[in-house]
């Protein structure tokens, strides 16, 4: 094989590879209808939000497009609903959705079409996230649907990966729980190892069935790690019988391995 074929070939491949990282970096969605207005993609955006469009490209929601042959770049208004309202009348009328500091007004400000409820954010959200709506319903939860807490607190929009933290950030994942749950955070002597893993490991963030999150009742979750075995007629956790321990409880409730994040006095967590 010729240099040129090679050359030819070398490139091919990467014109193929950037093709394909390209279009798996987009996700086609079916954009809400609101009387009244139409959508007129991202770019319209720039005039007057130059700065935040630039730091919008970054941003994972910045990867949605509308479907079909007026199929256009719908990341802004995917969250914010169809802006040409807004951008006719040179930004006196506001988006359908339009969010200020705090809680989301209740209807829309231009009077044309109401808001679903007070909750805004939270809704425009759930429009994609719907799976994420069930479990803010579940017994135990963050308190979104109460209005003590938005998504947006967690997952920032308008630039980056819509987490708060990890990725490239500096800001691990579980540090962004810390602002609100600073008593976990430490320093101890003695760390669960658990802790190694982020928060995650042990509580879903948004809703559980189970108490404080958690993603598995009572010792179940301690013995995904923790393996049990049994032997001449004991059962060992740690190569330490347990049998007398379990009927007492679950690992904490039990008041034998209290400080499930760490301690700063023992080793087997125990206070």
């Amino acid at each position: 094989m010729g240099r040129t074929t090679v050359l030819a070939a070398g490139t091919a491949g990467l014109l193929l590879a950037a093709i394909s990282c390209g279009t798996l970096t987009r996700h086609a969605v079916v954009l809400p209808e609101v009387p009244g207005a139409h959508y007129v993609g991202s770019s319209a955006c720039e005039d007057c939000h130059d700065d935040l469009c630039r730091s919008f490209k970054t941003a994972d929601h910045a990867r949605l497009i509308a479907k079909g042959k007026n199929g256009l770049d719908g990341g802004c208004e995917s969250c914010h609903g169809p802006a040409s309202l807004h951008v006719d009348s040179g930004g006196d009328v506001k988006p359908p959705y339009s969010f200020s500091a705090g809680r989301p007004q209740a209807q829309s400000l231009s009077g044309r079409y109401p808001l679903e409820t007070a909750r805004a954010i939270e809704n425009v959200c759930f429009q994609c996230h719907m799976d994420v709506r069930g479990q803010f319903n579940l017994p135990n939860h963050h308190p979104v649907m109460e209005g003590r807490m938005t998504c947006v607190q967690c997952h920032p929009p308008h630039k980056g990966i819509a987490h708060a933290g990890g990725s490239t950030k500096l800001m691990a994942q579980e540090e962004n729980c810390q602002q609100c749950h600073a008593e976990q955070k430490g320093v101890y002597v003695f760390e669960h190892e658990a802790m190694n893993e982020g928060c995650t490991a042990c509580h879903t963030p948004h809703g559980s069935v189970n108490p404080k999150l958690l993603t598995e009742r009572n010792a179940t979750l301690c013995l995904k790690c923790h393996f049990q075995q049994v032997k001449n007629g004991s059962i060992l956790i740690g190569g330490v019988p347990h049998e007398s321990f379990l009927r007492s409880g679950t690992c904490w409730s039990a008041g034998c391995h209290e400080a499930v994040h760490g301690s700063r006095v023992s080793p087997s967590l125990r206070f």
